[in-house]
């Protein structure tokens, strides 16, 4: 009997288990890697190293040829401690909760980072847009909406576009949520429409962001950016603004990559003829005036900095050694798995965290979501200059944790965030 009672405890899944994905994993280590520098006081590893709720839905979805599709979505809401929660939700064949998880959590330090009032959250559903219909995805985006009546809300969890979600889903979102509740509320989500209570300069925000941190890290450092040689690895909205932002200011662009091909001109590339050529065929794949290469072979492109764009966990110990650049800024969320970022750092290659790489669009979602709530619009200079003060503001706290706690950016970056949210989780106490 006993050895049943063992075996039973032994097969029951362990907290924080749920999630348990190669993702979550990297972001679990990065948190327990900075809590131990802090020397974090066990009650708060308690109280941060795991999502505070996660929800999970089922729902149908019917396609234009009447059939019946039953979808699985998800939203994560890593903490409550500084305000409503904030977070993306993305649409992709591989959408789970451990991903969610572990984005979530990110948010949390990104929004500490940056000093936005701000939980971590973030959400998605598993599902090949590209095999829907238009109608196919609008059904989908509000049946999702109203599935996640009971978690979110304008001072609750604020939603925002992801990886296969955009304004148009915003918008879709926001009318769902308002037709239930009776009224316009366009607080409830951020990306949207600028006829729709969005805010210029939201949709090129992330790209913008990096850039703006590219910038500072260089003065830093003492590379100057208008001569450096630099590969993007990916070319949706945050890299395409990045490489755009970047040949507008005289860097030379000699890589890109889609999904479908990299693209190589050591000369450097034409940026302007790129995007057209993408928005002409869609993909980067034929374009005639570069050599093409694989769409992961522009990270080992020479340079002085690579820009990881695309998705999670694409620098690997298997490749880490391969890389020959000063820098590495990630644009993308985990693009560094923990084995390749020791490799690199014995090779002296400097990376900048996706925390605050990354944390532009984040930073004007809050700016769109005040403005919201104000009822009051800034320009589009405004929203800029606000977001470069911000950022430089933060690479700041980095570098003097970073000196303060001889680490790392991304230690420096992730320490700073989890010692303001420990604070705040330590002043509220634990109800009851």
């Amino acid at each position: 009997m006993a050895t049943d009672i063992q075996q039973e405890a032994a097969d029951q899944v362990a907290p924080g288990d749920e999630w348990g994905t190669e993702l979550y994993r990297i972001a679990a280590n990065q948190f327990d890697r900075a809590g131990m520098l802090l020397e974090l006081d066990p009650e708060f590893v308690t109280r941060l190293g795991q999502p505070r709720r996660s929800l999970v839905v089922n729902f149908p979805v019917r396609l234009d040829s009447g059939v019946v599709l039953n979808l699985t979505g998800y939203r994560v809401q890593h903490t409550l401690t500084m305000g409503p929660t904030k977070g993306g939700f993305r649409y992709g064949p591989d959408v789970s909760l451990g991903e969610c998880a572990a984005l979530a959590m990110w948010m949390t330090w990104k929004c500490a980072l940056l000093g936005l009032p701000y939980g971590g959250a973030k959400g998605g559903v598993r599902c090949t847009p590209r095999e829907l219909s238009l109608p196919e995805v609008e059904r989908l985006t509000r049946r999702y909406a109203a599935e996640l009546i009971p978690v979110i809300g304008p001072d609750r969890d604020i939603p925002a576009p992801d990886m296969g979600t955009g304004e148009r889903e915003m918008a879709w979102f926001m009318d769902t949520y308002s037709q239930m509740m009776g009224h316009s509320v366009f607080e409830i989500v951020t990306g949207k429409p600028v006829v729709l209570g969005g805010t210029t300069g939201r949709r090129e925000a992330t790209g913008l962001g990096v850039v703006y941190v590219t910038e500072a890290v260089c003065e830093r450092i003492g590379l100057d950016l208008r001569e450096a040689r630099v590969a993007i690895q990916g070319f949706g909205n945050v890299g395409a603004v990045a490489a755009a932002e970047l040949y507008a200011i005289g860097a030379r662009v000699i890589a890109v990559s889609d999904a479908t091909a990299g693209l190589v001109d050591e000369e450097g590339l034409d940026i302007p003829a790129v995007a057209r050529w993408m928005d002409d065929n869609g993909m980067l794949a034929g374009y005639p005036d570069a050599r093409q290469v694989g769409p992961a072979d522009v990270l080992e492109v020479p340079c002085e900095i690579v820009i990881p764009a695309a998705r999670e966990q694409q620098i690997t110990a298997e490749n880490a050694n391969r890389l020959r650049c000063e820098l590495i800024v990630e644009a993308a969320n985990g693009p560094t798995t923990p084995e390749a970022e020791r490799i690199l750092r014995e090779r002296g290659i400097l990376v900048v965290p996706d925390v605050l790489a990354n944390a532009g669009g984040v930073t004007v979602s809050y700016f769109e979501w005040v403005q919201d709530h104000q009822r009051y619009t800034w320009d589009e200079l405004d929203v800029q200059e606000r977001l470069r003060r911000q950022l430089r503001a933060a690479f700041g706290r980095v570098i003097d944790a970073a000196e303060r706690l001889d680490c790392d950016w991304r230690m420096a970056a992730l320490s700073v965030a989890i010692e303001r949210v420990a604070e705040a989780a330590r002043m509220r106490g634990i109800y009851p």
